[in-house]
Protein backbone atom coordinates (compact mmCIF):
# COMPACT_ATOMS: atom_id res chain seq x y z
CA UNK A 1 0.00 0.00 0.00
CA UNK A 2 1.35 3.43 -0.94
CA UNK A 3 1.99 6.15 1.60
CA UNK A 4 -0.80 8.44 0.41
CA UNK A 5 -3.29 5.62 0.28
CA UNK A 6 -2.34 4.48 3.77
CA UNK A 7 -2.61 8.02 5.18
CA UNK A 8 -6.02 8.49 3.54
CA UNK A 9 -7.20 5.15 4.96
CA UNK A 10 -6.11 6.26 8.44
CA UNK A 11 -7.96 9.58 8.02
CA UNK A 12 -11.14 7.77 7.03
CA UNK A 13 -10.77 5.39 9.98
CA UNK A 14 -10.39 8.31 12.42
CA UNK A 15 -13.41 10.08 10.91
CA UNK A 16 -15.52 6.95 11.33
CA UNK A 17 -14.43 6.69 14.96
CA UNK A 18 -15.92 10.14 15.65
CA UNK A 19 -19.46 9.27 14.53
CA UNK A 20 -21.80 6.48 15.57
CA UNK A 21 -24.15 4.81 13.13
CA UNK A 22 -26.60 1.96 12.82
CA UNK A 23 -28.00 0.17 9.78
CA UNK A 24 -31.23 -1.68 9.17
CA UNK A 25 -31.22 -3.85 6.06
CA UNK A 26 -34.20 -5.35 4.21
CA UNK A 27 -36.87 -3.72 6.34
CA UNK A 28 -40.21 -4.91 4.85
CA UNK A 29 -41.67 -1.42 4.36
CA UNK A 30 -41.68 0.56 1.16
CA UNK A 31 -38.95 3.21 1.00
CA UNK A 32 -41.53 5.92 0.31
CA UNK A 33 -43.35 5.23 3.58
CA UNK A 34 -40.10 5.06 5.53
CA UNK A 35 -38.85 8.37 4.06
CA UNK A 36 -41.97 10.14 5.34
CA UNK A 37 -41.00 9.21 8.89
CA UNK A 38 -37.26 9.74 8.35
CA UNK A 39 -37.86 13.31 7.21
CA UNK A 40 -39.51 14.06 10.57
CA UNK A 41 -36.32 13.35 12.56
CA UNK A 42 -33.54 14.45 10.18
CA UNK A 43 -31.34 17.04 11.91
CA UNK A 44 -33.18 16.89 15.25
CA UNK A 45 -31.64 16.30 18.66
CA UNK A 46 -31.74 12.67 19.78
CA UNK A 47 -34.17 13.24 22.68
CA UNK A 48 -36.59 15.14 20.45
CA UNK A 49 -36.28 12.54 17.67
CA UNK A 50 -37.08 9.71 20.11
CA UNK A 51 -40.19 11.56 21.30
CA UNK A 52 -41.34 12.20 17.73
CA UNK A 53 -40.90 8.54 16.80
CA UNK A 54 -42.48 7.24 20.01
CA UNK A 55 -45.71 9.21 19.52
CA UNK A 56 -46.01 8.85 15.75
CA UNK A 57 -48.87 6.68 14.47
CA UNK A 58 -46.96 5.20 11.52
CA UNK A 59 -45.65 1.64 11.65
CA UNK A 60 -42.30 2.71 10.20
CA UNK A 61 -41.69 4.91 13.25
CA UNK A 62 -41.43 1.82 15.51
CA UNK A 63 -38.60 0.41 13.40
CA UNK A 64 -36.81 3.77 13.20
CA UNK A 65 -37.11 4.24 16.96
CA UNK A 66 -35.44 0.89 17.57
CA UNK A 67 -32.72 1.75 15.05
CA UNK A 68 -32.09 5.12 16.70
CA UNK A 69 -31.76 3.45 20.10
CA UNK A 70 -29.23 1.07 18.54
CA UNK A 71 -27.21 4.00 17.17
CA UNK A 72 -27.24 5.63 20.62
CA UNK A 73 -25.99 2.37 22.17
CA UNK A 74 -23.21 2.24 19.55
CA UNK A 75 -22.19 5.79 20.47
CA UNK A 76 -22.15 4.91 24.17
CA UNK A 77 -19.96 1.87 23.46
CA UNK A 78 -17.38 4.09 21.74
CA UNK A 79 -17.55 6.90 24.30
CA UNK A 80 -17.99 5.11 27.61
CA UNK A 81 -16.77 8.02 29.73
CA UNK A 82 -18.90 10.76 28.07
CA UNK A 83 -22.47 11.42 29.15
CA UNK A 84 -25.34 11.44 26.70
CA UNK A 85 -26.83 14.76 27.86
CA UNK A 86 -23.59 16.74 27.65
CA UNK A 87 -22.64 15.41 24.20
CA UNK A 88 -25.62 17.02 22.48
CA UNK A 89 -26.18 14.17 20.03
CA UNK A 90 -28.29 14.84 16.96
CA UNK A 91 -29.33 12.91 13.87
CA UNK A 92 -26.60 14.01 11.48
CA UNK A 93 -27.69 11.91 8.55
CA UNK A 94 -30.48 9.48 7.83
CA UNK A 95 -30.66 7.64 4.50
CA UNK A 96 -33.42 5.41 3.20
CA UNK A 97 -32.43 3.36 0.16
CA UNK A 98 -34.44 0.82 -1.75
CA UNK A 99 -33.81 -2.79 -0.85
CA UNK A 100 -34.70 -6.04 -2.53
CA UNK A 101 -38.11 -6.48 -4.05
CA UNK A 102 -40.28 -9.59 -3.79
CA UNK A 103 -42.17 -10.09 -7.02
CA UNK A 104 -45.55 -11.79 -6.80
CA UNK A 105 -48.42 -12.39 -9.20
CA UNK A 106 -52.06 -11.58 -8.47
CA UNK A 107 -54.72 -13.24 -10.61
CA UNK A 108 -56.75 -10.89 -12.78
CA UNK A 109 -59.88 -11.41 -14.91
CA UNK A 110 -59.82 -13.26 -18.24
CA UNK A 111 -56.73 -15.33 -17.49
CA UNK A 112 -54.42 -12.39 -16.96
CA UNK A 113 -52.12 -11.68 -14.03
CA UNK A 114 -50.87 -8.47 -12.43
CA UNK A 115 -47.43 -8.16 -10.91
CA UNK A 116 -47.23 -7.14 -7.24
CA UNK A 117 -43.93 -5.66 -6.07
CA UNK A 118 -43.39 -5.99 -2.31
CA UNK A 119 -40.71 -3.43 -1.60
CA UNK A 120 -38.17 -3.30 1.21
CA UNK A 121 -35.59 -0.70 2.22
CA UNK A 122 -32.23 -0.11 3.86
CA UNK A 123 -31.99 2.61 6.52
CA UNK A 124 -28.76 4.16 7.83
CA UNK A 125 -28.69 6.57 10.78
CA UNK A 126 -25.55 8.57 11.55
CA UNK A 127 -25.33 10.47 14.85
CA UNK A 128 -23.13 13.50 15.34
CA UNK A 129 -21.99 15.36 18.43
CA UNK A 130 -22.87 19.00 18.81
CA UNK A 131 -20.87 20.76 21.50
CA UNK A 132 -22.72 24.04 20.89
CA UNK A 133 -26.19 24.28 22.39
CA UNK A 134 -28.75 24.75 19.63
CA UNK A 135 -32.49 24.53 19.87
CA UNK A 136 -34.06 22.26 17.24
Amino acid sequence: MGVRKKERAEQIKEAKAQVAFAKLNNCPTSPRKMRLVADLVRGKKVELALNILRFSQKEASRKLEKLLLSAIANWQAKNAEASLEEAGLFVKEIRVDGGMMLKRLRPAPQGRAHRIRKRSNHVTIVLGENNNTQSN
